[in-house]
C-alpha cells in the first residue's frame, strides 16, 4: 500500500496521532485535561486568546474600539499557548468548551458573560458597543460575517493543513483545497471591484473577520503560500488588504498575544496601551533581538 492508498475501517478508532505539526494536541474528544484556573486582571473584559487569524480579528476589533474613544472596551488579552494545550485546562474549557481561541469573558455586568467563536465575539462587541455594524448595511455585513465562518476551515484547515503543515505533501488534497481558496479569493475579488470594503462603503466586523484570513494571505504571511496561490493577481483584494493593514489600531491588534515573528511585534500580554512601547520581545528580552 502506497501513502496515497487507504482502506477506511468499518469504525475509526483513535490509535496514533495523526502526524504533522500540532498532531500532539489533536484528539477525538472533548473536555479538560488538567485543572488550571485563568487570569483574571483588571479590565472588564478578559481575553484569552493568541495571534492566530482567528484571534487577531478580536484583538483588532478592540483596538478599533479603543481608537473611537470607546473606554469600555479596554481588556487584558492573556496568553493561550495552544502547542502546550492550555486550552484544555479545566478554566479555559469553562468559558469554551469547544477549546478553540479567542475566548471572552466580559466582567462588566453584575454576572460575568462568556462570549467564545471569534464571529460570535465580534458581533457581541459591535452590538455591545454600537459601532463597526452600520445599521444600513447590517444585513450585508451579517452576510460576510457568516461567509468567512463558514469559507475560512477550507482555507485553515483545508489548504493550510495539506500545504504547510501535514507530515507529506499529497497532491490530491493541496489540489483540491488550492482550487477552493482561490474559488473564495476571486469572490472576494469580484466584491471588492466595486466596493472600498466588504459590505459597502463603510469599514465594520466584516472586514476585520475577513481580513485577519484573506487579506494576510493577499499580503504573503500566510503559510508562505503567496507565490502559489498567485494572490497579487487579485488587485482589488491587494488594493483592500493594504489599506486595512495601513490601519494604527490593525497593527496594534496584530500585535497582541504574538509569539512569532520579529521580537517588536510581539506582546504577549496586553493589560495597559502602554504596554505596545514597553512590553514587546524586544523591550523585555533585548538580548534575543
Amino acid at each position: 500500500m502506497t501513502k496515497d492508498e487507504y482502506t477506511p475501517p468499518k469504525v475509526w478508532t483513535w490509535e496514533q496521532e495523526s502526524g504533522g505539526q500540532f498532531a500532539s494536541i489533536n484528539r477525538p474528544i472533548a473536555g479538560a485535561t488538567h485543572d488550571k484556573d485563568l487570569p483574571v486582571g483588571k479590565h472588564p473584559l478578559q481575553l484569552y486568546s493568541l495571534a492566530t487569524p482567528n484571534g487577531v480579528k478580536v484583538t483588532v476589533m478592540l483596538e478599533e474600539l479603543l481608537a473611537l474613544g470607546h473606554t469600555g472596551a479596554e481588556y487584558d488579552a492573556w496568553l493561550i499557548k495552544i502547542g502546550d494545550g492550555d486550552q484544555f485546562g479545566s478554566g479555559f474549557v469553562e468559558v469554551n468548551p469547544n477549546s478553540k481561541i479567542p475566548a471572552l469573558m466580559d466582567r462588566s455586568g453584575s454576572t460575568p458573560v462568556r462570549v467564545f467563536e471569534s464571529g460570535s465575539i465580534l458581533l457581541y462587541l459591535a452590538e455591545k458597543f454600537g459601532a463597526f455594524l452600520p445599521d444600513a448595511d447590517r444585513v450585508e455585513v451579517m452576510n460576510w460575517l457568516f461567509w468567512q465562518m463558514g469559507s475560512a476551515p477550507y482555507l485553515g484547515g483545508g489548504f493550510g493543513h495539506f500545504y504547510a503543515y501535514a507530515p507529506y505533501k499529497m497532491q490530491y488534497p493541496i489540489d483540491r483545497f488550492s482550487m477552493e481558496t482561490k474559488r473564495q479569493l476571486d469572490v472576494l475579488e469580484r466584491q471588492l471591484a466595486e466596493r472600498p470594503y466588504i459590505a459597502g462603503e463603510t469599514y465594520s466586523i466584516a472586514d476585520m473577520a475577513i481580513w485577519a484570513w484573506y487579506g494576510q494571505l493577499a499580503l504573503g504571511r500566510l503559510y508562505s503560500a503567496a507565490e502559489f496561490l498567485d494572490v497579487e493577481s487579485y488587485t482589488s483584494m491587494q488594493r483592500w488588504a493594504k489599506d486595512i493593514d495601513a490601519r494604527p489600531a490593525v497593527s496594534r491588534g496584530r500585535m497582541v498575544n504574538r509569539t512569532f515573528g520579529e521580537p517588536e511585534t510581539q506582546l504577549h500580554e496586553r493589560h495597559d496601551a502602554g504596554d505596545f512601547e514597553t512590553q514587546t520581545q524586544d523591550k523585555l528580552n533585548p538580548a534575543a533581538d
